[in-house]
């Protein structure tokens, strides 16, 4: 049985990420990529906001489709003793109720950015008037435009995703090694 997973947007540099982690696993994997309601701010300013968003992503397009699994991403900052910073994190849900998150990478964000951003902006539109290009959070994102291009938005978010398809392939195996 071919697995089918939802994925709870259609931002090309997520939906990517989750095909190639899921691909790498399991080879042939069936996807559908709907954009769902995070319930969140736009601009998540914190872990928890962002985790949120995650996980109502996952749970949602869980919802929304006949998938055995339900992916959701969320970008979002959040603001530190060392100053604001990236922040990215994903939940996968599935068909049993399991629950899981993982986060990713952080870089601190340029002063400049933190103060528009501490003014009320979003960093996507924000990330396209500091670089004089569009669609920056549906390419590299801030983390590859920061980071000189070594880390993608696309790479980041297949980082998450690997995390999240590692516990979830844990829980399996230790619900089933667990049984009498």
């Amino acid at each position: 049985m071919m697995l089918k997973i939802a994925i709870g947007t259609t931002n090309p540099a997520k939906v990517q990420a989750v095909q190639k982690a899921f691909q790498e696993q399991y080879g042939d994997v069936q996807f559908d990529c709907l954009k769902t309601e995070s319930y969140v701010s736009e601009q998540p300013r914190s872990d928890q906001e962002t985790i949120e968003g995650a996980l109502n992503r996952a749970k949602n397009v869980l919802k929304a489709t006949d998938s055995d699994v339900g992916i959701g991403l969320e970008g979002g900052v959040s603001e530190s003793l060392y100053g604001m910073f990236v922040c990215n994190w994903g939940a996968l849900v599935d068909r049993n109720g399991t629950e899981i998150i993982g986060g990713g990478a952080r870089i601190s964000l340029p002063k400049e950015i933190s103060l528009e951003l501490k003014a009320g902006k979003e960093l996507g539109p924000l990330m396209d008037e500091y670089t004089q290009r569009t669609g920056i959070r549906k390419k590299e994102g801030a983390i590859g435009v920061f980071t000189n291009g070594l880390l993608t938005r696309e790479k980041m978010f297949h980082h998450v995703v690997d995390l999240l398809i590692g516990q979830w392939q844990y829980k399996q195996n230790n619900h089933r090694n667990s049984r009498p």
